[in-house]
């Protein structure tokens, strides 16, 4: 699919084009991120409201048209050392919006504070309390982008482990399932990828890891077990780095019997669905989340 938003690109390029060294800390980047969302706007009709859930912050984002019979659990990205709910709020409401579904969106523990595992005991408390007092395990679906969809994929992973209930479905975007950043496409998309720098990658991926391994399978899914998960619908863009984080992961999962599907969009650079509030892509690729997650739960019951 060639983009029709030529124009985006550009305008991230911009908003991305200061990078400051890595040496300097993660602080820069948060200010950096917080900034950018300050460009957009949350829909007026979505309603916010705080929380803490199992001790961790949280806001529900409950949109006029959310059903009633299932709920979305949305882990945002930023590399494990960036993001929150402020500044994806602009994004997981327009999400929540046009799937039509009340969502519950975390302010997970961020690296270097808190390594490895410290953002999974969040996810997974967060989402065990949720089957246990909101809504049964099954009418769960589970979605994140970047370093927020390799923490769906290995929150899927903890949860099973464990033995525990998992959810119906889940969905990542960009997904970093590889913090050895062995994927061929580390090196060569990085002329055409604005917004992730390989090398940047590689030290951000010590911050998370810690003392842990990098090839450890929670730490990065593409090395685990895949056997057992849901279904799961994978997004990724053609010009991103990452790119081969999400063909290679599709291959291992599908080769294991996982039930994955994965859609390589072209000209589409890393989380494109972040800038929905101006990039038509951005919101296609939304609704077409949302159509695998009402097909995975059923038509919501008619009121």
């Amino acid at each position: 699919m060639a983009t029709q938003s030529a124009e985006y690109r550009r305008l991230v390029k911009g908003l991305f084009r200061f990078k400051p060294p890595v040496s300097d800390g993660p602080a820069p980047y948060r200010e950096g991120l917080e900034q950018t969302a300050r460009l957009f706007t949350v829909p007026k009709d979505v309603v916010c409201r705080p929380d803490t859930i199992a001790g961790v912050p949280a806001e529900w984002v409950e949109p006029p048209n959310a059903r009633s019979d299932a709920l979305l659990l949305y882990l945002h990205g930023g590399g494990y050392y960036m993001g929150g709910i402020s500044s994806y709020r602009h994004f997981v409401t327009r999400f929540a919006q046009i799937a039509g579904m009340r969502t519950l969106h975390l302010d997970y523990r961020l690296a270097p504070e808190h390594p490895f595992p410290a953002a999974i005991e969040d996810t997974t408390a967060v989402f065990r309390w949720l089957a246990e007092k909101v809504i049964p395990a099954e009418r769960i679906v589970i979605a994140g982008d970047s370093g927020g969809g390799g923490l769906t994929l290995a929150t899927l992973l903890s949860l099973r482990d464990a033995g525990h209930a998992l959810p119906r479905a889940a969905a990542v975007i960009s997904p970093w399932t590889d913090l050895t950043c062995s994927g061929e496409s580390m090196r060569t998309m990085q002329s055409k990828d604005p917004i992730i720098d390989a090398t940047r990658s590689s030290h951000v991926a010590g911050w998370y890891a810690g003392n842990t391994p990098r090839e450890h399978p929670l730490v990065s899914p593409m090395f685990a077990d895949l056997r057992g998960l849901p279904p799961l619908l994978v997004h990724v863009g053609t010009d991103e780095v990452l790119l081969d984080d999400s063909t290679r992961f599709a291959e291992r999962a599908k080769a294991q019997g996982a039930p994955v599907s994965i859609e390589v969009w072209e000209e589409m650079i890393h989380v494109w669905h972040y800038y929905a509030a101006w990039v038509p892509e951005a919101r296609e690729a939304l609704a077409g989340i949302a159509r695998f997650f009402a097909a995975q739960l059923g038509e919501a019951p008619r009121t």
